[in-house]
């Protein structure tokens, strides 16, 4: 009988240990469990400031008007005093046009009777400031009377021209400084000067002449970014973009809304306004200490549990 009980006491003390054991793994998979459920996000605060709606859309520059140099007499070019890309002002000497008269008479500028008055020299003066931007003829060309010598770009006629969608013509009444941005990055403030009196049939775009005060020359056909702002606000409370969950049809909207430090609960909102990375939320009013997800929010359920993690 005594080696019965004491069979009975270790058999009942073992059993016991397993029990213990199975509860203790059982306790455990669950925390584990709980602990693989938590989605690592990182969060945001509701932001408040000025944002703006706004287009932007290619502007082209150009020079309006050029002047075409044309020689003034039949004869042998004896002089040239330009170079294509040379800037010139109005009233310098471009070309000198030797008739050809004077040219089988001999050297025109020192005649072998003093008291024969006529040169036959002739000298092409710049009608206007620019830059020449063609060069038709060379030293020693004849040319006719008439003849297109060279091309010079109008300084006083540089502008951008932006073709703006006939939709958004009535921006322009808001929107007499437009803001451009140059390929290399520099930003200058353009005035609007006029628009075109057509439509392209096609594209349904109007000219805009935009003038710009640059400190520096700018060459023709370089092309710039215009903004235009469609609406603004000085005070809108923004969240990130990436903050906002839609539906497949992008007519829903909601974010994930932090109501402690583990769990996050669906809350529909209203957009407003939108910028590349920014969106204003119209409705509910969330408070400055609100948080909301930004990162590991897409296909969260209605109530989740999440880890915050540092971005």
């Amino acid at each position: 009988m005594a080696f019965t009980y004491k069979y009975y006491n270790h058999a009942l003390i073992a059993a016991l240990l397993m029990l213990c054991a199975c509860s203790g793994g059982a306790a455990t998979t669950e925390e584990e469990a709980t602990v693989q459920a938590q989605t690592p996000v990182t969060v945001a605060t509701i932001s408040n400031g000025s944002m703006a709606d706004s287009i932007v859309l290619s502007a082209t520059a150009t020079f309006q008007q050029k002047s075409f140099v044309k020689a003034n007499a039949t004869g042998y070019i004896a002089k040239v005093n330009i170079k294509p890309g040379q800037s010139v002002d109005k009233g310098q000497l471009l070309f000198v046009v030797k008739t050809k008269e004077a040219q089988s008479i001999g050297n025109a500028i020192n005649v072998l009777d003093t008291t024969f008055k006529f040169s036959g020299v002739n000298y092409i003066r710049a009608a206007s400031s620019g830059y020449v931007t063609q060069l038709n003829h060379q030293l020693g060309d004849y040319v006719q009377d008439g003849e297109q010598l060279a091309a010079i770009s109008d300084k006083g006629s540089f502008a951008f021209l932006l073709q703006l969608p006939y939709e958004y013509v009535g921006l322009l009444a808001t929107n007499k400084t437009i803001l451009l941005t140059l390929p290399d990055g520099r930003q200058l403030n353009g005035q609007v000067r006029s628009t075109m009196p057509t439509v392209d049939s096609l594209s349904q775009t109007q000219g805009v002449v935009i003038n710009v005060n640059s400190p520096q020359p700018l060459p023709e056909n370089l092309i710039a970014k215009a903004r235009l702002i469609k609406s603004a606000k000085s005070n809108a409370a923004t969240l990130p973009k990436t903050a906002i969950l839609a539906d497949e049809a992008q007519t829903i909207f909601w974010v994930m809304k932090l109501i402690n430090d583990t769990t996050a609960v669906k809350t529909s909102v209203k957009k407003g306004l939108e910028t590349r990375d920014r969106v204003e939320i119209l409705s509910p009013t969330f408070a400055p200490a609100d948080r909301v997800i930004v990162t590991g929010n897409y296909g969260l359920g209605d109530t989740a549990k999440i880890k915050i993690v540092k971005p």
